[in-house]
Formats: structure tokens, C-alpha cells, sequence
């Protein structure tokens, strides 16, 4: 790298870059992202205790403001609990480094992305298959959303049907009572997916046929990662754990029944 090009700070993570390296175990989780236009991938590992993240490491294989982001992006966020580190933005990493050139902000500064990703990969263990229960024990606090819009859009119990109208709703599988809910809903809209982690639905025999003959939407091998709208519930993050990759559903409602 030209000097009168980038920041001291740039200059001096690039040539002693912090936290090189992996992390091992159950507590730790990776996020990996990449530009294939310029060829710069990135690898974040997070190591958690609680809430928090106690350590964090990168591999980097790109140029070196790659390995500058990534060097102060696990620098930034060892100490600060989950939800504090998804705020870190890639112009706050840039901040912290006085500044990268313009190009280098879309094309090299990803490691923010990499370190969201790890988050996200590791709240989605919250979701356990319990066959002996015939539904998935959901660990709520580990929904990106959760607080944000609760009654505006998401809902954790089943009173009436009559607020789903139409609306494209998501019934996340935690149970017979789930089952149930999302085969009444179909009453009141015909866009109703049921989600379940589980690679089948384990019921009744008679919720099975119920099931099968209804218009209830399928999704199995899928969990359940964010929430995400402007003001209220406009679509989902999920991650298809066959294909090992996450996608946006768009919908108007969720529902997670305890």
C-alpha cells in the first residue's frame, strides 16, 4: 500500500494486524463473507460468554485494507455484548481507522459484515428440535426483533384470528397448539407458512391429516434468524440449514406461541 494514500492507523493494522487466527469450541461461532469482483473473503470468529464477546479473531484473504477492517472490526467489538456489536457499521470501522479511500469502503471494508453474520450464526442455535414434544423449543432471545416489534406485526399467542385477515403470516412450529393455530388461520388468509427447524413435522396423526389437507405452506429445515421492517413486520431472515444459506421471506405477521 502507498502511504500518502491511507490513515497511520490503516498503515499500522495492516503491518501489525491484531487477532490473526481461529477460534475453536462450542462458544464460538464464524461469519464469512467475500467479494468475488476483487477477491477479498473474510473470515470473523466470535467467542461468547453469556451475552458477550470475550475474544474475537479474522483470517483475511484480500488486499490490505482488508486486513486493516478486519483487524480493528475485532479489536471494536471484544467486550461488547451481541446487541451492541450488530450497531458496529462499516463507516464506524472506517472512523476508527481515520478514514479509508472511497473505493476501499464497498469493496474491502467487510468485515463488520462478517462479524454480523457470526452473530447471527450463533443466536440461530437457540433453535433445538425436541421430537418428544413434537415441536422446536425457541429460545426467544436469541430473535433479532423480538422487542422491536412485538405487537406490530409479531405476536406470541393466539387469541383471535381475526387480526391476521389477509395478512401473509409466518407460525413458527413450537408445538400441537402451533399446528393448530396455523390450520385455523387458513380460514381467515390463504397465505399462511408454517416454519419448523426439524426436518418433519412430528404430531398427532389426526393434526397430520389435518395438516396435510389444508393450505398451510410448508417450510421445513429453516430457521428462524431476524425480524426486520421500517416501523412494523415487513419480512423475515431464515436460514435454510440444507442449503446452508439465509434468505428474506417477506411477510405481514408472525406468530411464536410459547
Amino acid at each position: 500500500m502507498k502511504s500518502t494514500s491511507y490513515s497511520e492507523k490503516v498503515l499500522d493494522h495492516f503491518r501489525n494486524p491484531r487477532n490473526v487466527g481461529v477460534l475453536e469450541g462450542d462458544d464460538v461461532a464464524v461469519g464469512r463473507v467475500g467479494n468475488p469482483t476483487c477477491g477479498d473473503l473474510m473470515e470473523v470468529f466470535i467467542r461468547v460468554d453469556g451475552d458477550r464477546i470475550v475474544d474475537a479473531k479474522f483470517r483475511t484473504f484480500g488486499c490490505g485494507s482488508a486486513i486493516a477492517t478486519s483487524s480493528m472490526t475485532t479489536e471494536l467489538v471484544k467486550g461488547m455484548t451481541l446487541e451492541e456489536a450488530l450497531q458496529v457499521t462499516r463507516s464506524d470501522v472506517a472512523d476508527a481507522l481515520d478514514g479509508l479511500p472511497p473505493i476501499k469502503m464497498h469493496c474491502s471494508n467487510l468485515a463488520a459484515d462478517a462479524l454480523h453474520e457470526a452473530i447471527r450464526n450463533y443466536r440461530s442455535r437457540g433453535i433445538k428440535v425436541n421430537d418428544s414434544e413434537g415441536g422446536e423449543a425457541f429460545d426467544k432471545s436469541c430473535l433479532i426483533g423480538l422487542d422491536e416489534y412485538l405487537d406490530r406485526g409479531l405476536y406470541l399467542s393466539y387469541d383471535e384470528a381475526e387480526i391476521f385477515e389477509g395478512q401473509r403470516t409466518l407460525v413458527l412450529h413450537t408445538g400441537d397448539e402451533s399446528l393448530r393455530a396455523a390450520i385455523e388461520l387458513t380460514g381467515v388468509t390463504n397465505r399462511v407458512i408454517l416454519l419448523s427447524a426439524a426436518d418433519h413435522i412430528v404430531t398427532t396423526e389426526e393434526l397430520q391429516r389435518e395438516l396435510e389437507s389444508s393450505n398451510v405452506k410448508i417450510l421445513t429445515m429453516s430457521k428462524l434468524l431476524e425480524i426486520r421492517g421500517d416501523d412494523e413486520v415487513e419480512k423475515v431472515l431464515i436460514h435454510n440449514v440444507e442449503e446452508d444459506e439465509d434468505y428474506e421471506l417477506f411477510v405481514d405477521a408472525v406468530l411464536i406461541i410459547d
